[in-house]
C-alpha cells in the first residue's frame, strides 16, 4: 500500500521508493503563475500526487539504490506506470540524468501546458542546488552529508533523512549544537534517533 512522502517518493510497505526517471518540484518549491503571482507549486504536487496514490496497491521494480539508501523503482498501480502518469499530467519532470523513458511524455504535457508546465519553475534539481543550506559549505562539511541533526525545542537529539516529511524545512545551527551526519549509522552512534516521519 502507498503512503505518499512527496511527489516522487513513496513508502510502499516498509520501503521507501523514489521513482525511476522522474523528478518532483520539492515540497517547499514555489512557481510563478502566468501573471507573475507565486504559488506553492510543490506542496500542489505532493497533495496532488497524494490524492491520487495515497493508499492504493502498488506493484514495484527496482531498478537501482539512491545515495540516500531509497530504492528506486519503477512502480504501477492498476498496470499503469505512475511515473509516466505524473510526467504526462505535468505534475513532475522526465529526470533526462537517469533515464529517458519519459521525455516524450513531459514534451507533449509542456506543449499542452498541463500541471506545472503553466507556470514559471526551476528543475527540482535546479532549486535544490539553488536552496542548498548554507552549512554545506561550511568547512569540514561534506557535500555528501546530507543527514540534518537537529534538537528540539525540549532538547531532544532528532536526525532527519532525506525524503522524509520535515527534511526541507529542518535548519541546522551550529551554536545550538546541531550538526549533519553522512550516515544514520553515524547519527545514531552520536547519540541521535531517528525522525518519526
Amino acid at each position: 500500500m502507498i503512503r505518499v512522502v512527496d511527489g516522487d517518493t513513496f513508502d510502499v510497505g516498509a520501503i521507501r521508493v523514489r521513482l525511476h526517471g522522474i523528478d518532483a518540484p520539492e515540497s517547499d518549491q514555489t512557481c510563478a503563475r502566468p501573471d507573475g503571482t507565486p504559488w506553492a507549486c510543490g506542496a500542489w504536487v505532493n497533495a496532488q500526487v497524494a490524492a491520487r496514490y495515497g493508499g492504493r496497491q502498488a506493484r514495484c521494480t527496482a531498478v537501482d539504490t539512491d545515495r540516500y539508501g531509497r530504492v528506486v523503482a519503477r512502480c504501477k498501480t492498476a498496470g499503469a506506470d505512475i511515473g509516466q502518469a505524473l510526467v504526462s499530467d505535468g505534475l513532475a519532470f522526465a529526470y533526462r540524468r537517469y533515464s529517458m523513458a519519459y521525455d516524450l511524455d513531459e514534451k507533449g504535457a509542456a506543449i499542452s501546458g498541463r500541471g506545472l508546465h503553466g507556470s514559471t519553475l526551476q528543475r527540482p534539481a535546479d532549486h535544490r542546488r539553488a536552496t542548498a543550506s548554507p552549512a554545506d559549505a561550511a568547512p569540514g562539511h561534506k557535500a555528501s552529508c546530507r543527514i540534518k541533526g537537529n534538537v528540539s525545542s525540549k532538547g531532544a537529539r532528532i536526525f532527519h533523512s532525506p525524503g522524509q516529511k520535515h527534511y526541507a524545512a529542518t535548519r541546522i545551527s551550529a551554536a545550538r549544537g546541531e550538526r549533519w551526519f553522512c550516515t544514520a549509522a553515524e547519527a545514531r552512534a552520536a547519540g541521535w534517533r531517528p525522525a518519526r516521519r
